[in-house]
């Protein structure tokens, strides 16, 4: 899997927990909330709906039963085997 997949998969993934994560936005306007999280489910669907058959099967697992956290972690070590130096983009637990 090249890395423009790999980016593309760790910003739906991220994008996705950081709706769920907005407790400010459910409480004030619920349905604005569930509009983007419909919209963040709806493009993580998309990406996963077209990996590549050879996609390592432990970030389908994660993936497939929503197991986001852990397919983001995944997602975050790939990419920083990938970047010389160092993690290509910061640990969810640094954002």
């Amino acid at each position: 899997m090249n890395n423009t997949t790999l980016t593309e998969l760790h910003c739906a993934v991220s994008g996705r927990l950081r709706v769920v994560s907005d407790h400010a936005l459910r409480d004030s306007d619920p349905a604005a909330h569930l509009e983007q999280l419909k919209a963040a489910a709806a493009r993580l669907e998309e990406l996963i709906s077209t990996l590549p058959d050879a996609t390592d099967p432990m970030l389908r697992h994660y993936l497939e039963r929503q197991s986001y956290v852990k397919a983001l972690d995944w997602l975050e070590t790939a990419l920083a085997s990938n970047c010389p130096g160092g993690r290509a983009i910061p640990s969810s637990s640094e954002n």
